[in-house]
């Protein structure tokens, strides 16, 4: 993909390996208003053009970053492309790229993402972003873990976070944004037994922290949708764990990425054609 900095922006030429729909829409970041991306203390506007997308930002290389501009995605859609099942979901979410987000940020996303819906995960975050982020001037920050910390049970049941709110208070005095970084260190194994152990989080959780917050490719995190999707192109199977031992079996390192294009594909194609 050609894509060249300048000053405020980024000029992305062409639209098959970049469209911000596809990226923001495929389950992995919660803290985005249509075209308008958060991360950390950072924004982003994406603005779609005849050329490509502009991606305009007063701090480009944190977003070349955030967006892995430098990965290839062509070739690792070439190397998908060998699994039948993924030809329709790869040609309708060709523009999705696996973001490089905050640790910290996303296991806090995730633990209130746990049987949630997008739309109550993005008011939450707005809440805590609101209440204790630093004003940015037209936006707020994610919160530090210092402030996140510093707030009570009470305060994360008020702004929405229902049940989980216990399990954020509790796992903000078991782990620290500097630990969690330590943790990549470890093995894919050794890291979702980590995560695991935390409060709030299970292994669908654990897996979706490893894929978009430490980067491992080698976990499939199993959903509604993608358990539907294995119930209608595989066979009928009501385990998770069964279902993710058997997709990651067959994707292997490159589970990630096969899981994101088949979630894409199930839960804004699929689900129109069929329903559900």
């Amino acid at each position: 993909m050609e894509y060249r900095i300048e000053k405020d922006k980024i000029k992305i030429i062409g639209k098959e390996d970049f469209n911000v729909f596809h990226i923001l829409e495929c389950g992995q970041i919660f803290a985005f208003d249509k075209n308008v991306v958060y991360s950390g203390k950072e924004k982003a506007e994406i603005i779609e053009n005849e050329e490509g997308f502009e991606i305009i930002s007063t701090n480009a290389e944190y977003f070349e970053n955030f967006f892995d501009l430098k990965t290839d995605y062509s070739k690792i859609k070439l190397n998908l492309k060998n699994y039948p099942i993924l030809t329709g979901p790869i040609k309708y979410g060709s523009g999705i790229r696996i973001l490089k987000n905050d640790i910290f940020e996303v296991l806090i996303s995730f633990i209130i993402s746990a049987n949630n819906n997008i739309k109550r995960i993005k008011l939450i975050l707005s809440r805590l972003r609101l209440n204790l982020g630093e004003n940015m001037g037209d936006y707020y920050a994610f919160p530090s873990y210092e402030k996140l910390k510093g707030a009570s049970q009470n305060f994360f049941e008020e702004v929405g976070c229902g049940y989980r709110a216990k399990y954020l208070y509790k796992v903000l005095r078991e782990v620290t944004p500097n630990e969690l970084v330590s943790w990549q260190k470890l093995s894919t194994c050794d890291l979702k037994e980590k995560l695991i152990n935390l409060s709030g989080i299970g292994p669908k959780v654990a897996d979706c922290i490893m894929l978009f917050g430490y980067g491992r490719k080698d976990v499939f995190p199993v959903d509604t949708w993608i358990s539907k999707m294995y119930n209608l192109y595989y066979q009928k199977e009501d385990n998770r764990n069964i279902i993710r031992k058997n997709l990651l079996s067959e994707f292997g390192d490159l589970s990630g990425y096969a899981q994101q294009y088949l979630f894409f594909w199930q839960r804004n194609y699929l689900k129109k054609i069929i329903g559900n």
